[in-house]
């Protein structure tokens, strides 16, 4: 520290004696943050050298990257992930750095903050999880993930927020505002069509401008021009035969030309092949896997990464000139002073009570009752036994799944919340069934020991043995964060559910009528015994605080008002994605970049999720879709106008009415179709949604204005959006299946 201190008052020294414009401060304009931001820029790239702005392109340890230490500007440090600050790492491995004080606060994973529907928890989950990054100290938030929902074999889906575009835009654009206020950057990811784990590093997507655009882009166009994320992540993949890391359409006429971005492009780790093509058309700043950028096995390599040494080479040589490094330096000065040497960045907190009670709150409303046959749920205020049954009932979920891996501080089991809600009851668990029994990822262990002696066959006769006399049977299963369930890395091998799940539950269903199945997972999965079962939950990752929320719900304590943000299948076969073509991709004859190439093609096309399944069917449990314990009524919705110009608006208004006995939240969704298109477009699209409180009686009104983007497609002819004259409907509704108002308006 001594050192810094005396490099900084070096600069400033150096500085005072007429290198810069003084200020009445006495700081030079790039120190003093009275001064307008660009002015700042401008003068701080001024007095650099080459060797320096090549340096700021590049890390210099597994999560950092230089400043400039001879002017006093601080290094940039990024940190996983979008559900919790990772554990520190050594300098150039992934190997703990054994810190103990790097214990956090793990919050719910995106695909349950999706399932909200609710920006204002969106937004406190950004503001809480962003303390706890500026807390740390960090300058980056490897975070919000928006890829798409494509099919439900995604291992990676979990930290994404829905098939839907408009929802993830919506859900997204709160959460990065949450962090920023904190003076951290967030990191949007995966730029983009990431939407597998199997061969990410060798896939080129094939598909259409259209579905490119009205599909996979509008969620980080959100994030950017609504929420003004400060940097973006490029992803592994390819799109248009150029890796995203070096891809001139998606990163310069896209992302800075047509959206106006401003902030810095970060590479994934390792997703950078190569230098003169990334030094004109790619991301800003280069970090990989291991010190190389690309094989394990050197230390101390950073001059290595093709935005490093060979870089500095290309600009001597003659190959490249500087004036795409001299913009990029730029952008990360400019990312510099809005966190790092932003003089009124809040302190930030690290495992508050705010930030467990935020988690709580956010886990019990993320959560979807799908099925409550014989209102089985909520649980009576007093049972007097309660047989839980199910790994993932005991199994700690903040440990494992990949980058998103956490050392939490606390993480409450689904058995302990339950039991802590339970005090005066016998609660007896019995596991049902193996699964994971490992609990380490990068050296962050669970310490549990979870190896089991007992076979499948004695595994269940235990646990229906246990289910006679049980007020409540609740089996807790699902997936968890091992390899090929929900996890970095690879995609899931079935959409059953594994480990001989099924034959548990459907036990249980036979020795008992109070049973409720809790799926803990951020896929969807087969669901074989839909009908013996009563009672329903879909459960997500929830972090520290994933047993007190579920045990909100289950108990009555909080109405469930979460609803599904992707589509559950009766079976795979009737998702979107079944050819080869389609996933994992045709391996095609030579190579880019000097890696082989599989081409694999977006055929559905536009046709993604509920625009599938409205055409095809094939739906257990509708988009949208999710019940609560009292219920609500849907009046006529009303039009203020039937018509409207290409630069006005409609508003649609409906009142929704609690019709049920305790106090509950709807949420209201907006639907539009297009009933005159001369094109091909999906039978309707999601356009608005809001969720609202209302006591037992009460009724309220909700309106959504409608305007020309909401009935827009996009056409690749002309690239731009478009919407025809004619006639459209307002689809007011519970569920992508459950319309419950339609109102006619015509565009004129």
């Amino acid at each position: 520290m001594k050192c810094k201190s005396l490099l900084l008052g070096l600069a400033l020294a150096v500085a005072a004696c007429g290198q810069a414009p003084q200020q009445k401060s006495g700081l030079p304009v790039y120190l003093d943050d009275a001064q307008p931001l660009e002015a700042r820029v401008e003068d701080a790239f001024s007095r650099m050298t080459l060797d320096e702005k090549i340096a700021m392109v590049h890390a210099q340890s597994k999560f950092s990257s230089p400043g400039v230490p001879r002017l006093g500007i601080p290094e940039i440090w990024c940190t996983d992930g979008p559900h919790g600050i990772r554990a520190e790492v050594l300098w150039d491995e992934w190997d703990q750095a054994g810190w103990t004080n790097d214990s956090i606060t793990a919050f719910p994973a995106l695909s349950g903050l999706a399932a909200t529907w609710d920006r204002d928890l969106s937004r406190l989950y950004g503001k809480s999880i962003g303390e706890e990054a500026r807390y740390r100290n960090k300058t980056v938030l490897l975070g919000p993930g928006v890829n798409i929902y494509r099919f439900p074999l995604n291992g990676r889906n979990f930290e994404y927020m829905g098939e839907d575009p408009y929802l993830a835009g919506e859900m997204v654009v709160p959460y990065v505002e949450g962090v920023q206020s904190n003076g951290v950057a967030v990191c949007v990811k995966h730029y983009a069509l990431n939407n597998s784990e199997v061969n990410r590093h060798t896939a080129n997507t094939i598909v259409d401008d259209r579905t490119l655009y009205e599909i996979y882009l509008p969620a980080f166009k959100a994030a950017v021009q609504k929420g003004h994320a400060w940097s973006v992540m490029a992803a592994y993949n390819l799109y248009n035969n150029e890796h995203l890391c070096s891809n001139e359409v998606l990163l310069d006429k896209v992302l800075r030309e047509e959206w106006g971005f401003d902030g810095v492009v970060i590479s994934d780790w390792g997703g950078v092949h190569n230098t003169l093509q990334t030094a004109r058309h790619g991301v800003d700043l280069e970090y990989g896997s291991w010190t190389d950028g690309l094989t394990m096995g050197k230390t101390n390599a950073y001059d290595s990464y093709f935005l490093a040494a060979a870089y500095k080479a290309a600009i001597e040589k003659g190959e490249i000139g500087t004036e795409e490094l001299d913009a990029r330096v730029k952008r990360l000065l400019r990312l510099i002073f809005r966190t790092a040497m932003d003089r009124t960045r809040p302190f930030g907190s690290q495992t508050s009570p705010e930030h467990y009670a935020a988690a709580r709150k956010i886990g019990a409303e993320s959560i979807v009752l799908l099925k409550n046959e014989g209102a089985v749920l909520p649980m009576a205020a007093n049972p007097k036994r309660i047989l839980v049954v199910g790994e993932n009932a005991v199994k700690m979920m903040t440990v494992g799944g990949g980058s998103s891996s956490l050392k939490a501080k606390l993480e409450v089991s689904p058995l302990d919340g339950i039991k802590a809600r339970y005090p005066e009851a016998e609660v007896v668990w019995e596991r049902g069934y193996v699964g994971d029994v490992g609990g380490e990822y990068n050296g962050v262990s669970t310490g549990q020991d979870l190896r089991e002696n007992r076979n499948a066959a004695t595994l269940i006769a235990d646990a229906v043995k246990a289910a006679v006399g049980a007020d409540y049977v609740i089996f807790i299963g699902g997936l968890n964060k091992a390899d090929r369930q929900d996890s970095e890395g690879l995609d899931r091998v079935q959409y059953g559910l594994p480990y001989g799940q099924d034959a548990v539950i459907e036990a249980l269903a036979e020795a008992t009528d109070k049973l409720v199945v809790v799926n803990i997972s951020g896929n969807a999965v087969a669901m074989p015994w839909v009908e013996k079962v009563p009672a329903i939950v879909q459960n997500w990752y929830l972090g520290t605080q994933a047993g007190h929320s579920l045990a909100d719900v289950l108990s009555g304590d909080v109405n469930p008002s979460g609803h599904l943000p992707y589509s559950i299948p009766v079976s795979y076969d009737k998702n979107p994605v079944q050819t080869e073509r389609q996933y994992p991709g045709i391996l095609r004859d030579g190579t880019i970049d000097g890696m082989p190439v599989l081409d694999m093609e977006y055929t559905e096309g536009i046709y993604v999720g509920y625009r599938w399944y409205d055409q095809h069917g094939g739906v257990l449990f509708p988009f949208g879709h999710g019940l609560s314990y009292t219920t609500f009524e849907f009046g006529e919705p009303r039009l203020n106008k039937t018509s409207m110009t290409e630069n006005g608006s409609v508003t649609v208004t409906v009142p929704v009415k609690n019709t049920g006995s305790v106090k509950g939240a709807e949420v209201v969704q907006l639907y539009i179709a297009d009933v005159e298109s001369s094109i091909d477009r999906p039978a309707k699209e999601l356009k608005g949604f809001a969720k609202v409180l209302l006591e037992p009686g009460q009724q309220a009104e909700v309106s959504f204005t409608i305007d020309k983007d909401a009935l827009s497609y996009f056409d690749a002819g002309k690239h731009a959006w478009t919407a025809e004259k004619g006639t459209f409907q307002a689809l007011v509704a519970a569920s992508a299946q459950d319309i419950r108002g339609t109102v006619a308006f015509e565009l004129k």
